[in-house]
């Protein structure tokens, strides 16, 4: 299999083959944890760091593993990676995982991660496996954090509230009340809010794509006219 260069891993990751946006992956948390940018960035970092750690694991024993126990092998690796989070979590931002909950120890059955794992880590170098998977997370975690941002604005009126539970006390002083007096509006924080604001951002995406296609094909040159050909009017016509 041919590596794929750099610009196009970028691409795919963050854009073209977003896993929240296009693939589709991974919506459990993405749309039970969204409710606020701290919540939406703690899962974001530990998602990241469990894809892009599971990614470099499964391209450096690639060539070691029988295709007949792949796949257990590769949950193995994710489940090691996921307890140390759960360890570090725990250790240095309890309240922060407490509340992101059972949706810590899922990310071993997250098809975002499994799914890299299997489809470009076991076929591909360190380098190009280690940045695949911290695009791809990248990419899953920018969408978290844009959710995020919108339900909790939409919702509280607020926005970076609770940071200190995952940068510590420095980060108290960045919370952010944009709307004053404002009433809370439960729907943008309660799951239907969730979908609804996922449909807008992919929508939004296919908007943007489909205008970028437009923008190419008409950049693109006219075909010149071909030039008049004599055309036979005697003899038979067969």
């Amino acid at each position: 299999m041919a590596t794929k260069s750099v610009r196009e891993i970028i691409h795919e990751g963050l854009w073209k083959n977003n896993a929240g946006l296009v693939q589709l992956l991974g919506l459990c948390p993405l749309l039970a944890v969204s409710a606020t940018v701290a919540n939406a960035l703690g899962l974001g970092i530990a998602t990241a760091l469990v894809l892009t750690g599971s990614n470099v694991a499964v391209s450096l024993v690639r060539h070691y593993v029988p295709d007949t126990i792949r796949i257990p092998a590769f949950v193995m690796v994710i489940a090691s990676l996921v307890t140390c989070i759960e360890l570090l979590m725990q250790a240095f931002t309890y309240e922060l995982y407490q509340i992101l909950g059972i949706f810590i120890p899922l990310i071993v059955t997250n098809c975002v991660v499994l799914g890299r794992a299997d489809a470009f880590a076991s076929k591909n170098g360190l380098m190009a496996s280690a940045l695949d998977g911290f695009m791809m997370s990248l990419g899953f975690a920018l969408i978290l954090v844009l959710l995020g941002g919108m339900r909790e604005l939409i919702g509280q009126g607020t926005l970076f509230v609770n940071m200190d539970l995952l940068f510590g006390p420095i980060a108290k002083s960045w919370e952010i009340q944009v709307f004053t007096d404002y009433p809370d509006f439960l729907f943008a924080v309660l799951p239907p809010g969730a979908f609804l604001g996922l449909g807008l951002l992919i929508a939004l995406k296919n908007l943007i794509d489909a205008r970028i296609k437009r923008i190419q094909a008409s950049r693109q040159p006219t075909p010149a006219p071909q030039g008049s050909r004599r055309v036979r009017v005697t003899g038979p016509i067969s």
